[in-house]
């Protein structure tokens, strides 16, 4: 491998890089005219589904803007098909899943037994993906966390106001246990079926775990990461967990045994680095919606990041969650320019 496969990786372990390494959650989307030009062709899960277009939909920002990871094109909510629920992109209303999930017998319905079977074309991907970097840039697999993915299954669309498992979280908590209990040996499974396929870190998204009441956080959402992390350890492979809700969530996971923690963009990087990044590397976090606005902007607000770490490893520059479809792609590519060149000129000046 050259040097550049290794920066990712030894950002996150600490070890020494030449600069801070940059990749963007939702790198691969809309954002890219590339990008709609296959989906001008292909519906969201012909997509998610053809390993020769997810390959293709991966590489895309890679060689657009060089980052320093690629992370694979898919989409958590093939964990719930895989496991027996309905799946369908509904145009200008996002996912959804039915039936819903609202007792029992919907959860004795569902099945993790041979789930990594029904989710080959995910593998084929990897190993596709993988071929074509050649080497030259680490691939990240991911999954959503079994909270977020319970969310989804148990609203059956997006939501503002979770009713239905907010419901379920107070009237049966074991019922939901249940649920969460299957979907961490889910997660845990396709994770190290993407660790086999070939990739090299894997990254788990707890989006919604920010609507647990901290003081629950733990039962309904820490606590099964921590399990995943485990199951994980044996493989070597570098684990970032993101919980989207601010820095004592970060506290909560400390002793998860994640190798990094993301920070999304509601919490200060500095007060992050004080109260976690003893416990982990940490990943972000620049807020999206500052790549709509001006430039100087954009560049006061990314060396202010930067600035938290001086140089030092131990510091993936990301946002503090996905990016938006309708981004400029020349701010992106003032973004990795302005990364670049001023974790450089951080490092020769504290080093």
């Amino acid at each position: 491998m050259q040097e550049k496969s290794y920066r990712y990786i030894n950002a996150i372990r600490k070890q020494p890089v030449d600069r801070t390494p940059l990749w963007i959650m939702r790198q691969a989307g809309r954002y890219l005219p590339e990008y709609q030009a296959v989906r001008d062709k292909y519906d969201f899960i012909t997509v998610c589904k053809t390993p020769e277009l997810a390959t293709e939909v991966t590489l895309q920002p890679i060689r657009r803007f060089d980052f320093d990871a690629a992370i694979l094109f898919s989409d958590i909510l093939v964990i719930p098909e895989a496991m027996g629920q309905k799946l369908e992109f509904l145009e200008n209303h996002g996912p959804k899943l039915s039936p819903q999930i609202l007792s029992g017998k919907d959860i004795s319905e569902l099945s993790v037994n041979n789930l990594t079977s029904r989710l080959t074309y995910v593998a084929d991907a990897i190993r596709m993906v993988r071929k074509e970097l050649n080497g030259k840039t680490p691939l990240i697999g991911f999954s959503g966390s079994p909270f977020t993915l319970a969310t989804y299954m148990i609203e059956g669309k997006p939501t503002r106001n979770f009713k239905f498992i907010k419901q379920l979280m107070y009237t049966d908590p074991q019922l939901l246990h249940r649920l969460l209990s299957m979907l961490t040996v889910a997660v845990s499974e396709y994770l190290i079926m993407q660790i086999e396929a070939g990739a090299e870190a894997v990254q788990v998204f707890d989006t919604w775990g920010g609507i647990i009441p901290p003081h629950l956080y733990l039962e309904f959402s820490g606590n099964h990461l921590k399990t995943i992390t485990s199951n994980l350890k044996k493989y070597n492979c570098p684990v970032t967990l993101f919980s989207k809700g601010g820095i004592e969530l970060l506290e909560k996971l400390g002793d998860s045994g994640a190798d990094m923690l993301g920070v999304d963009w509601m919490t200060d990087m500095r007060e992050a680095r004080e109260r976690a990044g003893h416990l982990a590397a940490l990943q972000g976090n620049l807020d999206p919606t500052i790549l709509y606005g001006k430039r100087e902007i954009i560049k006061q607000e990314t060396v202010k990041i930067l600035e938290v770490f001086n140089g030092q490893s131990g510091h993936v520059f990301n946002l503090g969650h996905g990016i938006l479809p309708d981004i400029p792609v020349d701010n992106v590519s003032f973004l990795v320019d302005t990364v670049r060149e001023t974790s450089v000129k951080l490092q020769e000046k504290y080093s």
